[in-house]
C-alpha cells in the first residue's frame, strides 16, 4: 500500500500532466529526428485502452541507444521540464534518463532522502543489441554492475547473497569519482553490441528482471503511431511480439486487487514545485532550500 494514498481524481490529474510532458517530448523528438516508442504500461494502454491504463501513474519510453545518447546531447532544460541522468558531474541514483516536470511535486518513498528532481517524471530506457552465448552473459553482468554503481544501493528483492555482494562491491569502491570510473566502464561494455549486428534487442536499465528479456529486433524496426488519449503516439511496429515477451497475455486485465498504482509515495502536490518542499517533504532536516545543482556545487565546493 502507498504511504501517501493517491485518489482516482489525482491519478487522472497526474496523467493529464504526464500527457502534456509526453506531447512536449514528442514534439522535441520530431524536431530533432529522434525515434522513441511507448513501452511498459503506456504501450499496453495504447493498445488495450487507447490511452492510459486507468491506474497507471507514470510514463515509460524506449529509445534505441543511438537516439538515447543524442537525446542527452540535444536536450535543453526549459522553465518547466528538466532532464536528469547520472553523469560524472551529477549523482542521479538512477541507471536511466528521466524527464521531470519541475512545477510539480511527486516524492517517491525510495527517493525521499535524495536531493534530486522530485517532479512528475517520465523514464526513458535505452535499447541495445543483444548478443549470444558468453557475450550475453557478460552483457548482463555488466548491466547489473552498471546499475549497482549508478543507483549506489544493493538490490533488496533478489536474495540475501546478491544483496550482500552488492553492498560489498559498493564498499570496495568508495567515493563518487571511483564509482564513476566503474560505471562508465560497465556502461561501455554492456552497450558495445550494436543493434544492427545482433538478431535480438534488449533493455538493460530497467532492473534485473527486464534485462533478461530478449525481443525480436524486427519488433523495433520502426515506430507506428496509434491512438493515445486523443493523440497519435508511437509504439513499436511489432508491439505484440514485444508485449507478449515482456508481459505475457497483456490484453487480459489483472486481478481487481492489482489494479492500483505500483509506486509508493511520500508526498504529492501536483500544483507546486518540489523545490518548495526541500527539507520538509524530502531531504527532511536538511538546512535551507536549494536547487539540486546548487547542492551538488556546494558538496564539491
Amino acid at each position: 500500500m502507498s504511504y501517501y494514498e493517491i485518489s482516482e481524481e489525482n491519478t487522472r490529474e497526474l496523467q493529464r500532466i504526464s500527457l502534456e510532458m509526453l506531447l512536449y517530448f514528442d514534439r522535441f523528438c520530431e524536431s530533432h529526428h529522434l525515434t522513441y516508442f511507448l513501452c511498459g504500461g503506456c504501450c499496453i494502454g495504447a493498445i488495450r485502452n487507447q490511452g492510459f491504463i486507468p491506474w497507471d501513474d507514470d510514463v515509460d519510453i524506449f529509445m534505441k541507444r543511438c537516439d538515447y545518447e543524442r537525446l542527452k546531447e540535444l536536450w535543453t532544460d526549459t522553465e518547466r521540464y528538466e532532464i536528469e541522468y547520472t553523469s560524472p558531474e551529477y549523482e542521479c541514483f538512477s541507471p536511466a534518463v528521466t524527464i521531470c516536470d519541475r512545477t510539480t511535486t511527486f516524492v517517491k518513498t525510495y527517493r525521499k532522502d535524495m536531493n534530486v528532481s522530485h517532479g512528475v517524471a517520465m523514464d526513458i530506457f535505452p535499447l541495445d543489441g543483444c548478443p549470444e552465448g558468453i557475450h550475453r552473459v557478460w552483457q548482463k553482468l555488466c548491466a547489473m554492475l552498471f546499475s549497482l554503481f549508478t543507483v549506489e544501493k544493493a538490490p533488496e528483492n533478489h536474495g540475501a547473497l546478491i544483496k550482500a555482494a552488492g553492498r560489498f562491491g559498493l564498499f570496495l569502491v568508495p567515493g563518487w569519482k571511483g564509482k564513476t570510473r566503474v560505471w562508465q566502464f560497465f556502461e561501455r561494455q554492456m552497450s558495445k553490441y550494436r543493434i544492427e549486428n545482433c538478431d535480438r534487442i534488449t533493455e538493460l536499465c530497467a532492473g534485473p528482471y527486464y534485462m533478461q528479456k530478449e525481443y525480436p529486433k524486427d519488433a523495433f524496426r520502426e515506430a507506428v503511431r496509434t491512438d493515445f488519449e486523443g493523440c497519435r503516439l508511437p509504439v513499436p511496429v511489432g508491439y505484440d511480439a514485444y508485449l507478449t515477451e515482456a508481459f505475457g497475455d497483456y490484453m487480459r486485465l489483472p486481478p481487481e486487487e492489482d489494479r492500483k498504482a505500483h509506486h509508493e509515495y511520500e508526498f504529492i502536490d501536483l500544483g507546486t514545485s518540489y523545490r518548495q518542499y526541500f527539507g520538509t517533504k524530502y531531504c527532511v532536516g536538511s538546512a535551507g532550500s536549494m536547487d539540486r545543482q546548487e547542492a551538488k556545487q556546494e558538496e564539491e565546493g
